[in-house]
């Protein structure tokens, strides 16, 4: 049975600014409830069980309002770094370093966290496309080759065409082209990408920032259909993660007045498609538990 921590507290202020203390109180209280409280450096061993590198594939794509923010990544990267001795270093990236920039990171390709992007001199992607039956991409070789672990630490958003983007979709960032990946409601491509081996043999966790919730007209930023809910999402089930953030974006439509996904006919028919490929579950077989902090 999947299990998803659907943490809660003040974390993030009315002025916007994040409580690092709580936040980091309720990041480890949700990775230990994962485990039914083991203590956390057990916890980072079920989770990693072998020594190497993390990739933290954040989402930067929408600027400082609407992206995963740096505190949230730091602070989780800290935890792992001092709690888990096998990890030699924690890499948080996303697609360039000017969108990392823009969103308020400092890059850094020294020490055991760094913070760096595809396009770094240096790295790039991949010369042979991954092939799936729908998905031919060349992959970062952040994602294919420096790092033995992957953990998705995404935004909670409304797409005007995938219906929700979170922790899977968020991996369209690991790819040159996820441009192509766009056409039926992103069916069945953002499942399909996340069966790859790239993906889905490194996947570990995923975390969904949803302290800044983008509603409606979604993925860029609109403050009229962004609601501050102070909430983060963990799973080690990628696919029933997005469900329940799928539910939180519904709840705050009903609230506004606004029709739900389905009724307007983008509801994200992926998890579906995912669901059945084998990566996780939707509704059926899912214990949700909330935290406070």
């Amino acid at each position: 049975m999947a299990k998803v921590i659907v943490a809660h507290g003040e974390i993030l202020s009315k002025n916007g600014d994040i409580n690092i203390a709580r936040l980091k109180n309720i990041v480890i209280k949700s990775l230990r409830s994962l485990f039914d409280n083991l203590a956390l450096k057990e916890v980072l061993l079920q989770i990693f069980p072998r020594p190497g590198k993390v990739g933290v594939k954040i989402n930067t794509i929408a600027g400082k309002k609407l992206s995963t923010r740096p505190e949230v990544a730091l602070t989780l990267s800290q935890i792992l770094a001092e709690n888990h001795p096998g990890l030699s270093r924690i890499i948080i990236w996303d697609r360039t370093n000017r969108e990392l920039k823009k969103a308020g990171y400092r890059l850094q390709q020294r020490g055991k966290i760094q913070v760096f992007g595809t396009d770094t001199k240096g790295v790039g992607y991949e010369s042979k496309l991954t092939m799936t039956t729908n998905i031919g991409s060349l992959f970062s070789h952040i994602q294919s080759k420096f790092i033995h672990h992957s953990l998705s630490l995404a935004i909670l958003k409304d797409h005007g065409l995938a219906g929700v983007t979170a922790g899977l979709k968020n991996y369209f960032g690991a790819i040159h082209n996820p441009n192509k990946y766009h056409d039926q409601n992103c069916d069945p491509f953002v499942a399909e990408l996340c069966t790859t081996p790239p993906i889905k043999a490194k996947h570990r966790l995923t975390i969904i920032d949803a302290l800044l919730v983008q509603f409606h007209r979604g993925p860029s930023y609109h403050p009229r259909w962004a609601s501050r809910e102070n909430k983060l999402i963990f799973s080690l089930d990628p696919v029933a993660a997005d469900h329940v953030g799928w539910q939180i974006i519904d709840q705050l439509r009903r609230r506004a007045g606004l029709p739900s996904l389905a009724e307007e006919n983008r509801p994200p028919r992926y998890l579906h498609t995912a669901e059945a490929l084998g990566l996780g579950h939707t509704s059926t077989n899912m214990e949700i538990l909330e935290v406070e902090g």
